[in-house]
């Protein structure tokens, strides 16, 4: 069991044991978290304050899943007792959902999740007025292809959006940039569109200079740049957009010994759904939604290409990042580069082939820098586990063991599956 507490000011002096259980945000940026936001995410605007402790709760989170290691075996990971006490301005109405929400963050990492809320002073911090007053939608952007297609399509509709961007890796960033720089061009009469980008990491030391234990195969790192969404979309009440192809989504097992392993669940139907219900109960802003939900990687590409050309769309979707895979630097690999084996680069390779485009990304496994980075890839590649699935077919099993919400049926989401195993046919 491991257990985390929040505090918003370092005592003068930290020991090994109180680094080892307590996060620390304070007002000026020091701490436990590489970021210039401030606990009262004062930055943004008049952010509704539920999500406000939403978003420290998905930080929480974040950091807890970053610094206990799992242990790995072939396939498998280790599930993890993680217990946090949480500061809220009110527990009660946190404390009624608490069984609720750590089913949900249970669902999201297979770990263990146990919550308490307790009530605890905040520092002070002024927010600075509503940076967007017009904007009428937000859309998360991560700089991968799905969210790219996301935020063309956001320029294709008449509502002035804004694109909102985590930047963990910061090599991502100018990425980012390139890509909303590269939509406007492709539809320069689109809708105003405005982008923010958040930089928030865990630190590799706690204050006194103690170190983190370090777990690099975070699940949880999206459910907090869902958060950091929503406490932008709280400040006009409107719709948060997360992009991303349904058949990822829905996240199917590759293997009978695979579920839910190989790619995040925070797009999970079923996660939105039942997150925005819980934000909701405790008075915060929960309207979202995932605009690709019913279509695969594939058809999205189709679908832009079909707006503006196949050159067009095969320059903007290549000019994207979508590896899972992005701490290889000692193996000679750029942190912007494609590995080509992780379940993000062979979807994203099979997904080009089905929409008929050119793919001109860079995959590290086709021009290996060495034999070491080539045995490593090989190792960690994820094509022999599709190729199985493929060759398997969608089951009735594996349908029915999808926890789906309300409204979305059995048949559908077959459907979507048999639609998505059919493109990654072009790997085998």
């Amino acid at each position: 069991m491991a257990q985390f507490d929040l505090r918003f000011q370092i005592p003068s002096v930290v020991t090994r044991q109180a680094a080892e259980s307590t996060l620390y945000w304070t007002a000026d940026g020091a701490g436990t978290f590489n970021t210039s936001l401030d606990p009262r995410l004062g930055k943004l605007g008049p952010v509704r304050r539920e999500n406000i402790e939403l978003y420290r709760l998905a930080a929480m989170v974040y950091a807890a899943d970053r610094s206990v290691p799992r242990r790995i075996g072939q396939v498998n990971w280790t599930q993890r007792h993680l217990v946090l006490s949480v500061p809220v301005l009110d527990p009660a109405p946190w404390t009624a959902i608490t069984t609720e929400l750590q089913a949900l963050l249970d669902f999201l990492s297979g770990d263990r999740w146990e919550l308490t809320f307790r009530a605890a002073r905040l520092p002070r911090e002024e927010a600075v007025p509503n940076q967007y007053p017009d904007v009428q939608k937000v859309v998360l952007m991560s700089g991968g292809a799905d969210s790219a297609t996301g935020a063309f399509l956001a320029r294709t509709r008449p509502e002035q959006h804004l694109l909102v961007s985590h930047v963990g890796a910061t090599s991502i960033s100018p990425i980012q940039k390139d890509v909303a720089e590269r939509i406007r061009s492709l539809r320069p009469d689109g809708a105003t569109q405005h982008h923010e980008q958040t930089v928030f990491t865990r630190r590799l030391t706690q204050p006194g200079g103690y170190r983190f234990r370090n777990e690099s195969t975070t699940r949880t790192r999206s459910f907090l740049f869902l958060a950091l969404g929503l406490a932008w979309a709280s400040i006009n009440e409107v719709e948060l957009w997360i992009p991303e192809n349904g058949f990822a989504s829905l996240n199917p097992p590759l293997g009978p010994d695979q579920l839910g392993s190989l790619s995040t669940r925070t797009t999970h139907p079923w996660f939105l759904a039942e997150l925005s219900r819980l934000i909701g109960l405790v008075g915060g802003w929960g309207t979202l939604s995932n605009p690709f939900a019913a279509q695969t990687k594939g058809e999205m590409f189709r679908w832009l290409a079909d707006e503006v050309s196949d050159d067009s769309a095969s320059d903007l979707l290549s000019s994207t990042n979508s590896c899972a895979f992005t701490n290889r630097r000692w193996l000679g690999v750029s942190a912007t580069d494609h590995c080509g084996t992780c379940f993000g680069c062979l979807v994203r390779r099979a997904s080009f082939a089905a929409a008929g485009l050119i793919d001109r990304s860079a995959y590290v496994i086709d021009a290996p820098p060495s034999d070491a980075a080539k045995a490593q890839l090989e190792k960690a590649s994820i094509l022999p586990s599709i190729r199985g699935f493929v060759a398997r077919g969608i089951r009735v099993s594996d349908i029915a063991a999808m926890r789906l919400p309300e409204g979305y049926s059995a048949g559908e989401a077959r459907d979507l599956c048999l639609r998505g195993a059919r493109e990654l046919e072009t790997l085998t």
